[in-house]
């Protein structure tokens, strides 16, 4: 499984834009093959930054979400929106056995 985290910070003036493009790319995001789960929230300890977690069956999934026209839209007008450019940790996972 990857693993993706993210998040941009807003500006103020761009927040509620942000917000509402960041819903409908994960809405989207969400049909995609290989997508498990892909979420926004607002960070509560800055309600400027919005924190993505994205899961994915593998890195292919991923790679195939990058190149989405529309996920490409989304990066463009997030890296406008944002007050700083977007960040993103990519992660290869797999479930742990605990006990």
């Amino acid at each position: 499984m990857i693993i993706v985290l993210g998040s941009i910070l807003a500006r103020p003036q761009t927040f509620n834009e942000l917000r509402r493009l960041s819903l409908e790319h994960v809405r989207r995001s969400r049909s995609e093959p290989g997508c498990i789960s892909h979420a926004v929230h607002v960070d509560a300890e800055d309600p400027m930054r919005l924190v993505f977690v994205e899961k994915w069956t593998d890195a292919a999934a991923l790679a195939a979400h990058f190149k989405v026209a529309a996920s490409v839209d989304f990066v463009t007008q997030a890296r406008t929106l944002g007050a700083a450019p977007p960040v993103i940790e990519i992660f290869e996972a797999r479930p742990a056995k605990i006990g």
